[in-house]
C-alpha cells in the first residue's frame, strides 16, 4: 500500500483532507455577495457565468482562490432572493468543459432564505486553475435573482 505522510495511506490521507479540514467562505466580507441571475423566461437556465462577488469596478471571481490550490466546495448558502415563494434550480461546474460539481434546488418561501436552505456540496474535486461557474433557473419568469455566498476548501 503507498503511504503518504505520517505513514497513513494514500487513499486514507485523502479522505481525512475532505473530512477535516479549515473552511473558509466566498466572498471573504460581510459586504460582497455573489448575485446568482436566473434566465428572464421561466424554468429556463441561464448561461453559464464566472462566479463572482460584488466588488465594485473589479469583481473578485471564486476561481482566483483556486489559482494555485485543488479544492473543493462545501456548501452555497442563498441567504435572500427578489422574489418569494418559488423555486430555483443552480448548477455548479468548472472548466472550459462545464464539468459537473453540483446541482442544488431551493423555494424561497419568503424573500429570506432560512438555514434549512443551505445546500450542502459533495462534488468533484476543482483543480487548480480551473474557472468555476453557474447557471440558474427560476420557476417564474421575469429577473430573478439569489444573493448567496460559497463554503469551500483548498488543499494546502
Amino acid at each position: 500500500m503507498n503511504t503518504g505522510k505520517n505513514g497513513r495511506g494514500i487513499i486514507l490521507e485523502h479522505l481525512l483532507d475532505v473530512e477535516e479540514h479549515n473552511t473558509y467562505i466566498f466572498p471573504a466580507a460581510t459586504n460582497l455577495d455573489c448575485v446568482l441571475t436566473a434566465h428572464a423566461d421561466a424554468n429556463t437556465w441561464s448561461a453559464w457565468a464566472e462566479v463572482e462577488d460584488t466588488t465594485p469596478e473589479t469583481p473578485i471571481t471564486l476561481s482566483s482562490l483556486f489559482a494555485a490550490n485543488k479544492g473543493h466546495l462545501t456548501a452555497l448558502v442563498v441567504e435572500e432572493t427578489n422574489t418569494a415563494s418559488t423555486k430555483f434550480m443552480f448548477e455548479i461546474s468548472y472548466g472550459a468543459a462545464k464539468v459537473h460539481v453540483a446541482a442544488i434546488r431551493i423555494l424561497s418561501e419568503t424573500n429570506q432564505i432560512g438555514v434549512a436552505q443551505v445546500a450542502r456540496i459533495r462534488g468533484a474535486e476543482i483543480p487548480a486553475g480551473e474557472t468555476v461557474y453557474y447557471r440558474a433557473m427560476c420557476e417564474t419568469a421575469g429577473s430573478k435573482t439569489a444573493t448567496a455566498y460559497f463554503r469551500y476548501f483548498l488543499y494546502e
